[in-house]
């Protein structure tokens, strides 16, 4: 009897553990509040792109791509459409606080979850998706300075999935809202889109006026330029040579800012820098690093001072407050014209 108490209380003292930890790293937290005029709402949805098998299924099946959406309830009339990329290992509610500060100042936002890249997305079904294993290994290999074939085939595979699902979204989004399908697509201005994202999320929206149009601005929040690499030679990547086809702005913390002139996957964010054109805008809000620009910083202040590697020097909601307050200005500028 006495052996079995022990082994319960045992138990029980490593579940409160346990709850204690998970506490710790994930106290109760609440996206900040939005500042717009506009009253929110939200809403999940699934798409499945028929002509795209999954990389990571093993029986074919078709590509599905979770979308969360937050959107003006109150509005009449419509609203720039912006798309949302999280980062390397992350949710499509990475930045929630920033999807809902554009709603609230009209704008539709699709935050995407790109299943088996996200940590974890759950589709219309209900149905969980972890992370793929072999995608985590890759971006813990991943060194740009050591090995930049290898960082090359990477950012191929992973700019060409992430692409994929943004591209598929925004056609699948304008398509609904031309067929007047109702509901938050009757908001979706077609003439006005934007896409946004946080690290390997911002690579990804910075690849797609590469590849489309119809994209009025650019917002990346520590992200460099992997669609612009085209190849290795002699060691060093190979740029592309066009120039840039859209307004952008580069949000860049502490993490990276004085690193953008030797990490050889940011030459072309180093380059930005001179560019006097006024369609290329370069920030960098100091005091804070990498997750920070993140809703992480709000969800788990320690989790993300761990992974900083450095107590932040700013209150995080101000500094958060910060980076959403600079990308609402400029896609404002740009598609509120």
């Amino acid at each position: 009897m006495r052996k079995h108490t022990a082994w319960r209380f045992g138990v029980a003292l490593g579940l409160v553990l346990l709850l204690a930890a998970t506490l710790l790293l994930f106290p109760p937290y609440r996206p900040l509040a939005a500042t717009g005029t506009h009253a929110t709402a939200t809403a999940r949805h699934s798409y499945t792109d028929a002509s795209r098998p999954d990389p990571f299924s093993t029986d074919g099946a078709r590509r599905t791509v979770n979308v969360a959406f937050w959107y003006p309830q109150d509005g009449d009339g419509t609203f720039p459409l912006v798309i949302f990329s999280h980062g390397g290992l992350a949710t499509e509610t990475s930045n929630e606080s920033l999807c809902l500060e554009l709603a609230s100042h009209g704008y539709v936002v699709a935050s995407i979850g790109h299943p088996h890249h996200a940590l974890w997305t759950r589709d219309e079904q209900g149905h969980t998706t972890f992370v793929a294993k072999e995608y985590a290994q890759e971006l813990q290999r991943e060194d740009a300075s050591r090995d930049k074939e290898r960082s090359y085939r990477d950012y191929q595979q992973w700019m060409e999935l992430r692409t994929d699902d943004i591209n598929f979204v925004i056609d699948a989004v304008l398509e609904k809202a031309a067929n007047g399908a109702g509901g938050l697509y009757s908001l979706v201005d077609a003439g006005r889109i934007g896409v946004t994202g946080h690290s390997l999320g911002g690579s990804a929206a910075l690849a797609i006026p590469r590849q489309r149009d119809d994209i009025s601005a650019v917002a990346a929040l520590e992200s460099p330029f992997l669609y612009d690499i085209v190849g290795v030679a002699n060691d060093e990547f190979v740029w592309r040579d066009a120039a840039y086809p859209a307004p952008v702005l580069n949000i860049y913390s502490d993490s990276s800012w004085d690193q953008l002139g030797q990490w050889p996957q940011y030459a072309r964010n180093a380059a930005l820098l001179a560019d006097a054109s006024g369609t290329a805008v370069s920030l960098h809000l100091p005091g804070a690093g990498h997750f920070s620009l993140t809703d992480l910083s709000l969800a788990s202040p320690l989790l993300t001072r761990l992974l900083e590697g450095r107590p932040s020097d700013r209150d995080r909601a101000a500094y958060l407050r910060e980076v959403n307050r600079a990308v609402l200005e400029f896609l404002d500028r740009h598609l509120k014209k």
